[in-house]
């Protein structure tokens, strides 16, 4: 049996997921919590195997619950259930220990058979999830084989978007001489003429 926490501010939609969850004879939900203190809290309480953890919840996110149970009680699993699959929610949910991440919209089967492979060690993630976590990968390598630093690939990103050396310093905090410089050496590690090059040498190695 799969004990199990649900973690979500909406009332109802925990009552749903509880419905869903329970009508399979593997899975157990064993508390609800309506945010990811109260999450962390009730794992202290009763050792689930797996959080259905929602990410955007007043007071004390999902980030705050799964870093929480995860520092403390590490064998507990955190799959994260949310509607959001912006670049900011999936690293944080990343960054604070989520064994997998789904979203609301999928089949209830494929929640059910979520929770299970998480319960059994596997990482899940839905497609277009993993294509993002992929492409993330993808670029810090591309990044590291031209010996490309993380300041060296926010700039590139910035010349593709046509900004200026002054508007580059505004966006990255930085000086306008620093910036300057920076884009210099860029020119001379890639061996290309122009800031039109740089864009197309990063469009064309997958640099951004």
């Amino acid at each position: 049996m799969i004990n199990v926490i649900l973690a979500d501010d909406v009332k109802i939609l925990r009552a749903g997921l509880k419905t869903v969850l329970i009508s399979d004879e593997d899975i157990n939900v064993v508390a609800e919590a309506s945010d990811g203190k109260e999450a962390y809290e009730m794992c202290v309480r009763y050792k689930p195997d797996v959080v259905l953890m929602d990410m955007r919840m007043p007071d004390y996110d999902g980030g705050y619950g799964t870093r929480k149970i995860k520092d403390t009680l590490p064998d507990i699993k955190v799959l994260v259930l949310t509607t959001f699959d912006d670049k900011e929610t999936v690293e944080k949910a990343i960054s604070s220990g989520a064994d997998g991440y789904i979203l609301k919209e999928m089949d209830n089967d494929k929640i059910i058979n979520s929770i299970k492979a998480v319960a059994g060690g596997i990482n899940v993630f839905c497609d277009n999830i993993f294509r993002s976590i992929k492409k993330d990968v993808l670029l810090q390598q591309d990044a590291k084989n031209f010996d490309l630093s993380d300041r060296d690939v926010d700039i590139l990103r910035l010349i593709c978007d046509g900004f200026d050396n002054k508007e580059i310093a505004s966006q990255l905090f930085l000086a306008e001489g620093t910036v300057r410089n920076s884009v210099s050496k860029l020119l001379e590690k890639l061996n290309v003429k122009d800031r039109t090059q740089l864009a197309v040498f990063a469009i064309k190695n997958n640099l951004i």
